[in-house]
């Protein structure tokens, strides 16, 4: 199982709708480290990290129909894996 850390920058009407608990909850469910924090241009930066197939599926999530506010974009980007743990919000 290969290991996958990705980084999304999410725009549209993301603060203040608990979009950022929304990430927190779909890291939970699959296992996966990381963060969510607000960046002040009004984006929010997800980070995950985790089994890559798990990483996939969250980062479908961040847009879907299920997700708080409005979702305009999201753009991704792959890192190097850092053997991050836990999950954080700021």
């Amino acid at each position: 199982m290969s290991t996958r850390r990705a980084v999304a920058l999410v725009s549209g009407h993301v603060q203040g709708v608990g979009y950022r608990w929304f990430v927190q909850q779909q890291a939970a469910a699959g296992g996966l480290a990381g963060s969510a924090r607000n960046l002040p241009d009004g984006r929010v930066e997800v980070v995950l990290e985790g089994p890559a197939d798990a990483v996939a599926a969250v980062l479908a999530d961040l847009g879907g129909a299920g997700a708080p506010g409005g979702v305009r974009d999201v753009q991704v980007r792959d890192e190097p894996a850092r053997g991050s743990t836990g999950f954080t919000t700021e």
